[in-house]
């Protein structure tokens, strides 16, 4: 199909080059309207003693926000404050890089209580996503 002389087709393999070439114009787009994304990762990490990756957490800091993508513990280290301690490492890079606020989503299955104990609030949720649970969103201000 064609819209206005520019091919439409579908890939269910694009090419890294095709998914580059999106990433980066919206980036550009992001910035232009925005401002510069400033955009760093943040990583924390729970070793056993024998340097074995139990759990971690995984984010953004971009426009004075802590973007929290992934935050996992192996079953067994769960209930033991791991979780709140690497979200407060988390945070606290975020303050230091100048981040006032923080944000993250979740299923209901994955324990969105834990969120609220941190000081989480909700802000928005999708029922019925899978169907039986929900997603929901989380803020916090640092």
């Amino acid at each position: 199909m064609s819209v206005g002389g520019i091919e439409i087709s579908e890939d269910d393999y694009p090419e890294m080059e095709a998914v580059a070439a999106i990433q980066r114009g919206l980036h550009a787009f992001n910035q232009e309207m925005g401002g510069p994304y400033d955009r760093e990762p943040v990583t924390v990490l729970a070793r056993d003693a024998n340097e074995t990756v139990r759990g971690g957490l995984l984010g953004l800091t971009y426009w004075n926000w802590l973007f929290i993508d992934w935050l996992w513990l192996a079953r067994d280290a769960r209930g033991q404050g791991l979780g709140s301690e690497l979200l407060r490492r988390a945070e606290d890079i975020a303050r230091r890089r100048g981040c006032t606020d923080a944000y993250t989503d979740t299923f209901s299955f994955q324990a969105p209580g834990f969120w609220e104990r941190n000081g989480y609030q909700e802000f928005g949720r999708l029922d019925h996503m899978p169907r039986g649970h929900a997603r929901i969103w989380f803020r916090k201000t640092l």
